[in-house]
């Protein structure tokens, strides 16, 4: 464009806009501040252009528009030069090894892929660039097997439509943890002035740089997923009827060839949301995690069908929910955590299925430390071992690195937030094999004449009940966030002055671990032994009874969260514990939370 004569009362500003303008390639993000600026709306551009969103453990995600605060082509094309160049610096055969890139059916998320693999190619870098949506655990997946130098996945997951985001995975098929986000964002701020090669993405596919991955990643994928099948009679012949959505993101396809691969019938599909759609236009968020309010039309159509088992992936594929039919009509979404215990369970089994001899103090199981305990309780009595880590699959992904490295085997990693990885083949959540193996499971459970539910119950019996109740609160204002948690941090009127109990009380609290600041009265120096961010806060509370209690703000979203878990002995009264859990998370709620003080928003149900 011809550069207007700018002039907003801050020269800063404007020759932020200035700078803007001649980089910028998009006229419609031109035309956005062109309207801003005809409005004088400087509050508006203050916050596009002089805030950077930041790369960080996640790579990028945020809204899409126009400035430097938003996702949009000259954002990608800065931080896909910054990252290329870290790449060429760090890795010394990054050119041989090549980048893996993948992407959603969001607005742009193609267009941002084709521009990170313009940069790569430019700079005489591999681009296995997949020619069509893919799931975000293809990506990780193709990494290992490829023994690419890193993975680039274009996703914002299950945000809201208007989201995108840059996802960064390393050569070990993990995401990226600190420092490389640092790293990475000092080199995207080196690096911001666009090259006319970065933005040429004709000549991508002419490129000998250039590969699709797709169709043989497929194949040695499925080829995976069959190699644990144990019971391909049982798949066979099962009568269960299933019912899935692909919540119109990427999965209808890759599912289908998933129950097709390990002999399960076709399922059942919600029509409505079996394409991808940007739009998202039946659920009010694509998330199903949500639990009913986003699977409505799944359990519509499953009773019409009378399917008795909901299979349901986020838009990205890499998370799975799942609802049963119980013996009233009613329909159970199961929790992270429940699923969480199931397919742990099951994961046992098919080892032990598969290598009868093996030693059993060699394997590991993981978890977050937001998720339930039961996988320690099945630890105790299977003989395998058990961690925790800190919440995300990134800490998961490279612990099992690290495990794997001492000749350990890792079965299993989940965390409650509906992510589990089945198998070391994905080095992160994967919606896809999640939603085969609870199937199977399933086909399993009904020759004995079980239920998913009768299942849940035994394991509960067997390792004693394992009770949650998790939630958030909304809060938009970063500032009341850190009055929340500082409060709590001088809850006596000093540093380190945690509370002592709830309800006056009643339920006294022994134990406190603060990831914020690193304290932890549980260690001989107070000093936690998991990884401090100072850039998030989480707090643990352990009371006397066995209740442990976490309070985190959400690293994507305006969300303080909160996890609660009572773990009863095998045989314990389970109305009882649950009558104890409600009582004390009220109490945590009101005491620690106070909602009504500092105007928090409930979720919505």
């Amino acid at each position: 464009m011809a550069l207007r004569s700018i002039n907003t009362g801050d020269g800063n500003l404007d020759s932020k806009i200035v700078e803007w303008f001649k980089w910028n390639k998009d006229p419609k993000a031109e035309n956005e501040i062109l309207e801003y600026l005809d409005k004088g709306q400087i509050k508006v551009l203050s916050k596009l252009f002089f805030k950077r969103l930041e790369f960080g453990t996640a790579g990028l995600r945020g809204r899409m528009g126009p400035g430097y605060s938003q996702m949009n082509d000259l954002v990608i094309v800065q931080t896909g030069q910054g990252l290329t160049k870290y790449l060429i610096n760090t890795i010394l055969d990054v050119a041989q090894k090549g980048v893996v890139v993948g992407y959603d059916g969001r607005y742009n998320s193609k267009r941002f892929a084709e521009l990170t693999a313009a940069i790569l190619i430019a700079n005489g870098i591999k681009a296995y660039l997949f020619s069509k949506i893919c799931p975000t655990p293809f990506i990780p997946y193709t990494i290992l097997k490829y023994k690419c130098a890193a993975g680039i996945m274009v996703t914002a997951s299950h945000n809201p439509k208007d989201d995108n985001g840059y996802k960064v995975y390393w050569e070990n098929g993990a995401q990226i943890i600190s420092p490389h986000d640092k790293q990475i964002q000092s080199y995207i701020l080196n690096n911001l002035v666009p090259l006319e090669s970065s933005w040429d993405v004709s000549q991508i596919y002419e490129s000998s740089y250039y590969k699709d991955p797709r169709d043989d990643i497929m194949q040695q994928y499925y080829e995976d997923l069959q190699n644990d099948v144990i019971y391909p009679a049982v798949n066979r012949d099962s009568t269960l009827k299933f019912t899935y959505t692909a919540m119109h993101g990427v999965g209808h396809e890759y599912m289908t060839a998933a129950f097709e691969a390990v002999n399960l019938k076709p399922f059942i599909t919600v029509e409505e949301q079996k394409l991808p759609d940007p739009e998202f236009p039946t659920v009010k968020f694509p998330n199903p995690e949500e639990g009913k309010s986003a699977l409505d039309l799944s359990i519509k159509l499953a009773d019409k069908s009378d399917s008795s088992i909901i299979l349901a992936n986020d838009p990205d594929a890499d998370r799975l929910a799942c609802a049963t039919k119980t013996e009233s009509g009613e329909w159970h979404v199961f929790s992270g955590n429940e699923l969480g215990a199931l397919l742990g369970w099951w994961m046992i089994h098919i080892h032990q299925v598969l290598h009868p001899d093996v030693d059993m103090r060699k394997t590991y199981m993981l978890a977050s430390t937001v998720s339930s305990k039961i996988l320690a309780s099945m630890g105790k009595k299977e003989g395998f071992n058990f961690e925790e880590t800190l919440t995300g699959f990134k800490w998961m992904g490279n612990r099992a690195i690290e495990l794997m490295k001492e000749d350990k085997e890792v079965l299993f990693a989940y965390e409650e937030a509906i992510g589990f990885m089945c198998g070391s083949n994905v080095l992160d959540k994967d919606g896809i094999s999640a939603g085969v193996r609870v199937a199977e499971l399933a086909a399993y459970l009904d020759t004995l004449g079980l239920t998913l539910s009768d299942k849940l119950e035994e394991i509960y019996e067997e390792y004693g009940h394992h009770i949650s109740d998790n939630s958030y609160w909304i809060c938009h204002d970063p500032d009341t966030i850190k009055t929340i948690f500082e409060r709590l941090r001088n809850y006596a009127g000093r540093p380190n002055s945690y509370p002592v109990g709830i309800l006056k009380g009643k339920y006294t609290i022994t134990g406190i671990r603060d990831l914020t600041t690193g304290y932890d009265n549980s260690k001989p120096d107070s000093k936690a032994v998991l990884p401090v961010s100072k850039s998030s806060q989480m707090i643990t509370f352990t009371f006397k009874n066995g209740l442990v209690t976490t309070l985190r703000t959400s690293g994507t979203e305006p969300k303080i969260k909160y996890y609660n878990e009572l773990c009863g002995s095998p045989g314990e009264d389970l109305n009882k514990l649950k009558s104890v859990l409600s009582e004390m998370v009220s109490a945590i709620v009101a005491e620690f939370l106070q909602p009504e003080v500092n105007g928090l928003v409930a979720r919505e149900e």
